[in-house]
Formats: C-alpha cells, sequence, structure tokens
C-alpha cells in the first residue's frame, strides 16, 4: 500500500535492490528491513555477483533467516513477490520445528531459541491440546477435577515465566515474555470460567467459542476456530509487537467478526474515541497473522481512491480498517457499497479472478474489511 511517488521510486530503481529497504514496511505488515548479500558463486545456489535476501528483520531488532535465500535478479515485482512467499514458507518451517522442539522441561530455554512469532503461536497450540485431554478426562469420568489441576499447572507455568522475566533479558526477549504472560494470564481466566460453568465436553460452548489453535496432521498446517469459524494461519511476519490485554469484551469482539468473516461479511466496531475499536481489529489480525492496514477516512476520499484500495485488498489478501468510516461523503459511500459486494460476490462464488472497476483483478480469499464509526464525533 504505496504512494504512487513510492512505487515509481521502487520501480525506477531495479538495478539497486537495497533501494526497497524503506518501503518494506509499507509492503509487509513488521518487516523493517532485510539483510542483502552478495553470491560469490560457491555457496549452494548463490550465483556469483547476484544479491541474495538471507534474513528479514523487525523493527524492535528481531532477525529470522530465510529458509531460502531470495535472488534479487530480474524484476522487482518478481522478487519481492518472491521474498513475500519465502517469508511465509519461512514462518510455517520455523513453526513446525518450534513444535516438535516443545517439551515441558525445557520450556524456559525454549522460548528464546525460536522466533517469538512462533513461540506465542505454539504456546497457545499446546494449551489447546492441555485444555482438550483435560475435558476428554472429564467426560470419561477418568479425572473429573482435570480441570482443576491444569489450572493449578498453569499457575505455575505463569509463576515461572514471571521469575524468568526478572532475571537479565535482552529487551526482545522481554518483550516476548511479556507477550507470552498476557496470553498465558488470559488462558488461566479462560480455565477458570470453563471451571464455573461446568464444561464437561468439547462441544460445550464456554470451550468452543474460545480462539483455539491447532496443528491438525491431516493438512500439515496451524488453523485457528472459534465458534464454528476456521481459518488457516496466514503466516504474516509480526516481529515482537506487544499483544493487547484481552478482557470479556474482546472475546465477544473477537467472536463477531470471525463469525462476520466465516459468513464473508465485515465488521463494524463502534463506540466512544480511544474504546479500543480499531485496536481490537489489529489484534484480531494479528492472532491470525494477518496483515491489518489501517486507513484514516475523511470526506475528501472519492471512489477511485476507494478502488484502488479494495483492488489491493482482494489481490493481497489482506484486512484494511477504515477508521471513522461515518465522514466519508453519502454520494461515495453508495459506490464503496457497491465494490464491497461485488469482491464479497467473487469469495461466494469462490473463484480464482473477477472484474473489479473494468479489470480482471485476483482474488485472495484471505481479504477482510472492517470500518469503525465515531457517532456524533466530528474528528480531530
Amino acid at each position: 500500500f504505496l504512494s504512487n511517488d513510492e512505487l515509481l521510486e521502487i520501480l525506477a530503481q531495479t538495478r539497486d535492490p537495497t533501494a526497497v529497504r524503506p518501503h518494506l514496511r509499507k509492503c509487509f505488515d513488521c518487516m523493517s528491513s532485510v539483510e542483502f548479500v552478495k553470491g560469490d558463486g560457491k555457496s549452494d545456489g548463490m550465483e556469483l555477483d547476484t544479491i541474495y535476501i538471507t534474513k528479514m528483520e523487525s523493527p524492535e531488532g528481531e532477525q529470522v533467516a530465510l529458509t531460502v535465500f531470495v535472488s534479487t535478479g530480474g524484476n522487482v515485482e518478481g522478487w519481492m513477490g518472491a521474498l513475500e512467499e519465502t517469508m511465509r514458507r519461512s514462518l510455517f518451517d520455523n513453526m513446525q520445528q518450534c513444535l516438535q522442539a516443545y517439551t515441558e522441561e525445557s520450556r524456559e530455554a525454549w522460548f528464546f531459541e525460536w522466533p517469538a512469532q512462533c513461540v506465542l503461536t505454539v504456546d497457545q497450540i499446546i494449551w489447546q491440546l492441555g485444555i482438550s485431554n483435560a475435558i476428554a478426562e472429564i467426560s470419561s469420568d477418568e479425572n473429573p477435577r482435570a480441570l482443576k489441576e491444569f489450572k493449578s499447572f498453569s499457575i505455575e507455568q505463569i509463576n515461572r515465566m514471571v521469575a524468568v522475566v526478572r532475571g537479565q533479558l535482552t529487551p526482545i526477549q522481554r518483550s516476548c515474555m511479556c507477550n507470552l504472560i498476557v496470553i498465558d494470564v488470559h488462558a488461566r481466566d479462560v480455565v477458570d470460567r470453563m471451571i464455573n460453568d461446568n464444561c464437561q465436553s468439547l462441544l460445550d460452548f464456554s470451550w468452543i467459542c474460545q480462539l483455539r489453535y491447532y496443528w491438525e496432521s491431516d493438512v500439515n498446517d496451524c488453523q485457528v476456530k472459534q465458534t464454528n469459524s476456521v481459518f488457516f494461519y496466514a503466516y504474516e511476519y509480526l516481529g515482537v509487537v506487544p499483544r493487547l490485554v484481552i478482557t470479556p469484551l474482546t472475546d465477544k469482539c473477537f467472536m463477531t467478526l470471525t463469525g462476520a468473516l466465516t459468513l464473508i461479511l465485515g465488521g463494524a466496531p463502534a463506540g466512544p474515541a480511544g474504546t479500543g475499536k480499531t485496536e481490537s481489529v489489529k489484534d484480531l489480525g494479528k492472532a491470525l497473522a494477518q496483515q491489518v492496514v489501517v486507513f484514516n477516512c475523511s470526506d475528501g476520499l472519492d471512489y477511485k481512491m476507494m478502488g484502488r484500495f479494495f483492488s489491493g485488498l482482494a489481490q493481497a489478501g489482506a484486512w484494511a480498517c477504515f477508521d471513522e468510516f461515518n465522514r466519508i461523503d453519502i454520494e461515495v459511500l453508495s459506490v464503496i457499497a457497491q465494490q464491497i459486494m461485488t469482491i464479497q460476490q467473487a469469495l461466494k462464488n469462490n473463484v480464482e479472478t473477477f472484474m473489479f472497476e473494468g479489470r480482471e483483478i485476483q482474488c485472495n480469499k484471505n481479504y477482510g474489511a472492517f470500518i469503525t464509526m465515531n457517532p456524533g464525533y466530528a474528528g480531530r
């Protein structure tokens, strides 16, 4: 999501791949830089004098090595596309290895051996397995106290993590631990609610209403489930960004938004300024590893600009959160409604490509559009 000037600057400097570096934050959610290495002709598959991308870096300074080096030879749009694909592939490979490497005994050392994003996701997969096993023991009358025992185990885990935080850590490690504690404290509260609701089956609402992470062996991929919604983890690199503290209201918001996405609709959180509408949408995007683009609407927007925006979202499979949507002129809103309906129809028909604003574009099923409104709020 670049301006015309930025796009021209990238396309004009095809001979200097490093010129792309300042624009990476606008192309990816949390990739602020990449490491360029000149091929020496000796390393595996590296041609002489060709520049390769070997690592990606987050704004916080976390570096993740790419499993396949990306050659910057040829058109910039070609290797930028390859970089996006390799980013997802590298995170998938790291996630798989991170899950296999997990053991309860080496948990404290395991935190810092993998990218923070993978550690956070695998921690939630392991939590889901623990809860599922506990509920299975209750439903088979094997151990009626299984959930209470799991709650005690969760509290012990959190205390051990707090002890790690009190030690000597780098800023990246500390941010990773803070995120883990935020997620695990919410997980402890969820177990508390399930005990109070007397949850005895994997189909009880108090369990299926939670955002649950599974590593499904039949598709060999991570899936995120909530109520009757199922999403594939999107593997957008997130770095070590802070996560929101999850309240019961956030849970309800997530449930509504995931339900809307399953029905190929959008979400419209409404409320006073500063209550966290946009942040909740962004945090759900982080939970599913989706790219989220936040855009502040104004009365100066026209339908052509919004058309280009929707065209990019549909092709990239990104989410957009349009802030203060009610500030757009009513005449423009009617055209925007038509544009959204065109994309929704394409998603419902499950097509590869569709006609949008007079040209044929790709249809990516990860597309999502959200709006926030401040009724009676004139804007900043």
